[in-house]
């Protein structure tokens, strides 16, 4: 039984941010660090407004897939969901997804540790599933509203970092089935790296635990000394994912008829197609309109590339991700 992706959506959020909003409230030190790779603005970016939860964008997102896709969601087996900033502390989206829309799935996984990797990730364990007989249909959710709640806080949207994430929301569902309509799902590539997984840290001045009371403001800590780290990191592990899932084809690098990445800055989204010997042209992204959308960066790219016909039925397709500071990576070659 093959693993397919029989439909694919995603969502952004009505309010398009342009990057003029960020100069506007940057700082001399901010305006310096901004010419830093890792922080070079995209275009533009969608924000969530602040009673936009992650329910209702994965929902935004289920409303947008098309038939008969839509009328599966009914009756899934399995949901997996993973979102940048969780509603609550303790549980993660699949659960209030399933309440909202009145589905009644054997088993709801939220993924924390995915980061921008999650939906490679959760086409892997749909596969697991599948091949042990367990479920036949999963509904893969991702979404992400930390730009429109954590980046625009009025001591956060002053530094360079803030005017690179964007919200949305993609939704797929994907079956078993030995033939049909949909994309086949070749192989999936794992790389745990959990040596970095303390490299990711938050910071809030003045200091304290998140859920404590105080004045400072949450956002993600960068040192110089962490971005060239994270770069380094970046630019080798999602090639050698990228490579590894092309390989198990039967593919090199340059045999792969289309890269879809996440999308940290540009620098990285070149680095990448180079170490693959891609034109531009077959490593499509949507960063100078969405920005790092994070876990929703993949498949909304993929869902976009494929409305817009820029991927052929019949291509060979690669996925690729790495998440947080480097501790996870993953890649998946499809067959469109």
């Amino acid at each position: 039984m093959d693993t397919r992706i029989v439909g694919l959506a995603s969502y952004l959020p009505a309010n398009r941010v342009p990057a003029s909003y960020f100069r506007e409230f940057a700082d001399a030190d901010s305006r310096t660090l901004s010419e830093n790779p890792m922080f070079a603005p995209p275009a533009f970016r969608h924000h969530a407004g602040p009673e936009e939860s992650n329910v209702d964008l994965m929902c935004a997102a289920i409303e947008r897939l098309p038939e008969p896709a839509a009328a599966a969601v009914a009756g899934v087996d399995v949901i997996l969901t993973h979102s940048q900033l969780p509603d609550l502390p303790v549980v993660g989206c699949g659960g209030d997804v399933a309440r909202r829309l009145k589905l009644s799935p054997s088993l709801v996984l939220d993924l924390h540790n995915g980061g921008c990797a999650a939906f490679i990730l959760m086409l892997h364990l749909a596969r697991t599933l599948f091949a042990a007989g367990t479920a036949r249909t999963a509904l893969l959710l991702t979404a992400t509203n930390a730009a429109g709640n954590v980046f625009t806080q009025d001591r956060v949207r002053t530094l360079p970092q803030a005017a690179i994430p964007g919200d949305g929301a993609a939704a797929a569902v994907v079956s078993a089935a030995a033939d049909g309509e949909g994309i086949t799902v070749r192989e999936v590539v794992l790389a745990q790296h959990s040596e970095y997984a303390g490299d990711m840290t938050a910071a809030i001045d003045p200091p304290r635990k998140y859920w404590e009371a105080g004045s400072g403001q949450l956002h993600v800590g960068f040192t110089e000394s962490k971005i060239a780290k994270v770069l380094a990191r970046g630019n080798r592990l999602v090639p050698e994912v990228a490579l590894a899932a092309a390989a198990a084809g039967g593919l090199r690098g340059p045999e792969v008829g289309h890269l879809v990445t996440n999308q940290p800055n540009r620098t990285f989204l070149r680095n990448w197609r180079e170490a693959l010997e891609l034109p531009p042209e077959r490593h499509p992204d949507t960063f100078d309109e969405c920005g790092n959308l994070f876990a929703v960066g993949v498949p909304h790219t993929l869902a976009t590339s494929l409305a817009q016909g820029r991927i052929d039925r019949g291509e060979p397709v690669v996925l690729a991700a790495f998440a947080h500071a480097g501790d996870f990576a993953a890649a998946a070659l499809l067959q469109t």
